[in-house]
Parts: structure tokens; sequence; C-alpha cells
């Protein structure tokens, strides 16, 4: 899998709910991922976050221990102006500036196309990339492409040194 971009970009704060993880957990029937979505979904999080910057749901993967098979920390939320008046039980993280490699993830089901994408992003020799991953932030973009669960299309947003 080729990058289908690699963007230059400013940071940007990220208000949301957050899990710590790793891999090897989130592929387990105890995923922490899965039970944030069902919570953001169930409990209206989209709609709590304050100062909005678009309607996108963004996720961001940050506080890597390592790299892809150490604890990081995985944060579903939205982009927002400021991080002022956090609701109860939210988190804002900083999205770094830097350079970013695009992916495309396939279109699909949200919950398979997306990890699907992961996987051919870690098999992805660094020179594909246009350099070697940072493991700061890396993040996914779920746009109105991403409307219907069950049909969706995501950007994956990778971090470069």
């Amino acid at each position: 899998m080729k990058p289908r971009v690699v963007e230059k970009l400013d940071g940007f704060t990220v208000v949301g709910i957050a899990a710590r993880t790793n891999n090897a957990k989130e592929s387990t029937p105890d995923s922490a991922i899965g039970k944030l979505w069902h919570s953001f979904f169930n409990e209206g999080i989209l709609n709590e976050i304050p100062n909005k910057v678009d309607a996108n749901t963004i996720a961001v993967y940050t506080d890597y221990a390592s790299d892809k098979d150490g604890d990081y920390t995985y944060v579903l939320g939205a982009k927002v102006k400021s991080p002022e008046n956090l609701p109860a039980g939210m988190v804002a993280v900083q999205v770094l500036p830097g350079r970013y490699a695009v992916f495309t993830s396939e279109k699909g089901p949200a919950y398979k196309v997306v990890p699907d994408a992961w996987r051919k992003i870690w098999a992805v020799p660094k020179s594909d990339a246009n350099g070697n991953r940072t493991y700061k932030t890396d993040f996914e973009v779920y746009d109105q492409r991403a409307a219907d669960p069950q049909k969706s299309q995501v950007d994956l947003y990778v971090g470069l040194k």
C-alpha cells in the first residue's frame, strides 16, 4: 500500500474520549477501541464536544510507548478551535505539526476496512512512506465518506520523520 500523498500539516487539537491500548489487545474481543466507538455513538459524545471546527470525527493515536507493537493512547473525538470547557471524562490532545503520509482505506464496514488499512501500512517499506514513522501522532479522519458505517472510506495520516 502506497501513500496517496505526503502532506505537511500544522498541528491541531482534538478533544474526545480516550483509552490506553495496543495492537495485540485490539485483535481480541476485549478491544478498547471498539468499546470507545460504542460509547462515542451511544452517549452522543460528538455533540458534547465544544468549539468543534467541523463535523468530522477524528481518531488520534498518540503517546506511543515504542512502535506498532507497544502501547499507545487512542483518542476518539473532533478537531477543536480551543480545548476550553472540556466536559467531564474528555481529554484534549495535540496532533503535532509535521509531515504525514496519507493513506485511504477501501470502501466497506469501518470496523473492517480501517484495521485492514493499518495492517497494510505496517507492511509498507520505509522508503514507500517517504521517510520513517515518528510514532508521535497518527490520526484517522472520518468525514462524509464515513457517514454510512457499512460503506465507509477513511483517510489515515501517518506521522513521518
